[in-house]
C-alpha cells in the first residue's frame, strides 16, 4: 500500500475508532477539511473526482449530508459508503458536507 493510502487507512481507524472526539472537531475550523481525507482516495483530495466516483465539490451541503446519512442507515442500494459512513457521527457528516460544499 503506498504512503499516501497508509495515511488515509490510519486516520480512517482512528475516527472509526473513536480516537477523535467530535467536541474537539467541532472546534476545529479545519475539521471538515481532516476528516475528508477519509474521502480523497475516491472523490479526490478536494472532492473535485476524476474517476469514476461523484465529485463532491460544490454541492449543496444539506443534500450531500442528507445522502452520507442515508447511507449511514442502509438505505438505497449497498455500496461500499454504506460501511464508510458508519465510521461517522452526524456531527461529523454535517462537517464533512459543508467543507465539499465549499470547495469550487
Amino acid at each position: 500500500m503506498e504512503s499516501r493510502g497508509k495515511r488515509i487507512f490510519a486516520f480512517a481507524l482512528l475516527i472509526g475508532s473513536g480516537t477523535l472526539s467530535t467536541t474537539s472537531l467541532a472546534a476545529d475550523p479545519n475539521a471538515g477539511r481532516n476528516l475528508s481525507a477519509t474521502c480523497a482516495l475516491c472523490h479526490g483530495a478536494d472532492g473535485k473526482s476524476a474517476g469514476t466516483f461523484p465529485a463532491l465539490a460544490g454541492q449543496d451541503k444539506v443534500v450531500l449530508a442528507g445522502k452520507l446519512k442515508d447511507f449511514k442507515a442502509g438505505k438505497g442500494s449497498p455500496t461500499v459508503m454504506h460501511q464508510i459512513s458508519k465510521g461517522f457521527s452526524d456531527e461529523q457528516i454535517d462537517l464533512l458536507a459543508a467543507n465539499f460544499s465549499a470547495q469550487r
